[in-house]
């Protein structure tokens, strides 16, 4: 009698591996063939699964794919929170939000692509968590102009919204071709245009250059009278 042939071991591995491991075959097969194009039956083939075990954890393709941004937007917000723990001053802390943001962009130009055309696009979009996060991650920026206001940093006629619209639009708008593979972008140098370019506009003038700048002009008009006296 021969003997029976070994059956092959079954791996089960913990949830969060099995969606990780789902997740990084999505966004490779979303990046390379786009999302439309991109079939369920490729992914679970990618990942080493059946396609019928895909739907254990996400109801469809959609689903999967909110999946994958939602963890984004929520690593962006950390990042947020993290990098401005302990910066001072409402100038520092809008530039931090603008550079963090383009370093986003920078590293996850796939996600932000698919953001933009397969999500914020739909008429369905402000019924979704994604509009949420967004919401919440827009609202950094919000409350730093606020709190700039308040401690008389910024003008009180200052629009949080508006400062709001300008640097994520503008930002938009600036990195388009990036996310088009027609260009780089030079976070530092785009950073720190767009914080000068926006904070002229919505900062009050510092009291203490404001004192050095009088006493200078003081001084030249004083030397000026000493000059015409000692002339006299």
């Amino acid at each position: 009698m021969s003997p029976s042939p070994e059956k092959r071991a079954v791996v089960r591995l913990p949830r969060a591996e099995r969606m990780h491991q789902i997740e990084s075959a999505a966004r490779k097969l979303f990046h390379k063939h786009g999302y439309t194009a991109a079939r369920i039956s490729e992914i679970a083939a990618d990942a080493g699964i059946s396609e019928a075990a895909i739907y254990k954890f996400y109801s469809n393709k959609r689903d999967l794919l909110h999946t994958l941004l939602k963890d984004w937007y929520m690593g962006m917000l950390d990042d947020f929170y993290e990098k401005l723990e302990g910066v001072e001053g409402a100038r520092n802390r809008i530039k931090v939000i603008i550079w963090q943001h383009l370093k986003s962009i920078r590293e996850c130009p796939d996600l932000c692509r698919l953001f933009y055309s397969e999500v914020r696009s739909m008429p369905d979009y402000y019924d979704t968590e994604l509009y949420e996060l967004n919401r919440r991650y827009t609202l950094v920026l919000v409350d730093v102009v606020k709190t700039g206001i308040a401690s008389g940093e910024l003008r009180p006629d200052t629009s949080s919204a508006m400062v709001r619209d300008v640097i994520f639009g503008g930002i938009e708008h600036r990195v388009t071709p990036f996310l088009m593979g027609r260009s780089e972008i030079d976070i530092d140098e785009m950073s720190t245009q767009l914080c000068d370019l926006v904070c002229q506009g919505i900062c009050t003038p510092d009291a203490g250059q404001d004192m050095d700048r009088l006493m200078a002009r003081l001084e030249r008009v004083a030397d000026r009278l000493d000059g015409k006296a000692g002339g006299g």
